[in-house]
């Protein structure tokens, strides 16, 4: 109890200070202290993570030729006008065509050596049943010999010459049937390059492989793409424009904050005051180190159905990461200001309080819990049953004090600032003649 009333007698002597009395209470003859104040109102404090990043369509395909040729023409858009920036497509729309005179005749080629094959495989398989009927035959007669035996009848060399007769007719028979196989499989090679061929024509015409908008046309007619390793992009098409993404890059510092779902606000420099909402979709894991800074990049869906966000804008984000709404605001200067106490005065209570202003009264303390701060604006709670009215003004620093009374202050200046020693004539600091 006895340091409570202490501590109370302490804030009371320097807030007596402030209004313009001495510590012993002597009233002084002097002007009074003026303060900057700031209005307490009800209203919201959003916490938030401020970021930059670029407006991104949330599908974009990139349109490459698989063949080299010169492009020979471009296909129409849905307004019936020849395919440029900004023009609208659909699924399976020609944009453009590569000269096919080449691939055509790869296709002839192809074609030819595939009747080719087939032919070889009709020799093959004519061949085969010579070879069976010769081989059936062959076995006959070495039946027959084997039965009658060498003997008076048939020699010893005979009876050889129709082994080796029917052994030779199963080689030849084995022989055909591979050739055959060998037909066979050469009728689908060429199968497979007359496929090849026609589809390497088929490339020739470029077409869309969604419903979107061109973003970029990065070919002219007359022009020759070569396709190597990869494809030539030719077009790059966003899929639907009412649906964007941001990509921001977001320190590593901050990166712990920010959730999954959690709300965004942005504005764009083309619309200034103007400000648009998303969501965070995912955070990549694919982390960016530049000069030893390390960023992640996180995507943040919003809505763009009437299409005024364009691609590749720079946003200026606020990831929220929390927010108190209905309370008490003040400003976050106004609970670091502390009045100066007089010199002989015991130090003042601890804890977070704000100073409210009422007329001519003093200015009175007020300890608060801080529920929230954004650095600007601080959302607070009073404590042991004070109250705060909306309205009321609380201070937020000294603008200017004026003399208090004393030598000290007689010239005007603030009695708070230290004051430098004065020069005798002579030109030697120290106290003035007599």
């Amino acid at each position: 109890m006895h340091s409570k009333t202490a501590a109370i007698a302490t804030a009371t002597a320097a807030l007596a200070f402030l209004a313009g009395c001495d510590i012993t209470g002597t009233k002084k003859t002097a002007e009074k202290t003026a303060f900057s104040t700031a209005t307490v109102a009800r209203g919201s404090v959003v916490q938030s993570v401020s970021a930059t990043g670029t407006i991104e369509p949330e599908e974009l395909v990139d349109i490459g030729a698989q063949v080299s040729g010169k492009i020979l023409s471009f296909g129409t858009g849905l307004d019936g006008e020849v395919l440029d920036y900004c023009s609208l497509v659909t699924n399976g729309m020609t944009l453009a065509k590569i000269d096919d005179e080449t691939y055509i005749a790869d296709l002839n080629v192809a074609e030819a050596q595939l009747q080719r094959a087939r032919a070889s495989e009709a020799v093959a398989s004519a061949s085969l049943v010579q070879a069976r009927v010769n081989a059936d035959q062959a076995r006959r007669e070495w039946e027959r010999a084997q039965k009658i035996g060498v003997g008076s009848a048939l020699s010893r060399t005979t009876y050889e010459n129709y082994e080796a007769a029917a052994q030779n007719a199963e080689a030849a028979l084995g022989i055909a049937e591979a050739q055959v196989k060998q037909s066979q499989a050469s009728v689908v090679e060429a199968e497979a390059s007359v496929d090849k061929a026609k589809r390497n024509l088929s490339y020739c015409e470029i077409v869309s492989s969604v419903d979107g908008v061109i973003i970029d046309r990065r070919v002219n007619v007359g022009q020759t793409v070569v396709s190597s390793m990869s494809a030539s992009s030719l077009f790059l098409v966003a899929r639907d424009l009412s649906r964007v993404q941001i990509w921001v890059a977001v320190n590593e510092a901050d990166i712990g904050s920010i959730k999954p779902g959690g709300r965004v606000t942005f504005t764009v420099d083309t619309f200034p005051g103007r400000i648009f909402e998303g969501v965070v979709k995912r955070i990549r894991l694919n982390a960016t180190v530049t000069s030893n800074v390390v960023t992640y990049t996180v995507e943040v869906e919003t809505d763009n159905s009437n299409h005024i966000l364009l691609p590749y804008l720079t946003a200026n984000v606020q990831f929220e990461i929390a927010r108190a709404d209905g309370a008490i605001v003040v400003p976050a200067k106004a609970l670091r200001f502390r009045p100066p106490a007089p010199p002989d005065a015991k130090s003042l209570p601890t804890g977070d309080a704000v100073f409210v202003v009422d007329g001519d009264n003093p200015p009175r303390r007020i300890p608060v819990k801080v529920l929230l701060s954004n650095g600007v604006d601080t959302a607070i709670e009073p404590l042991e049953g004070a109250t705060i009215a909306e309205g009321a003004k609380v201070i937020t620093g000294i603008t200017t004090a004026s003399s208090i009374g004393g030598p000290a202050g007689n010239d005007g200046s603030s009695p708070f600032m230290p004051k430098m020693p004065k020069r005798n004539k002579r030109g030697n600091s120290g106290p003035p003649p007599p």
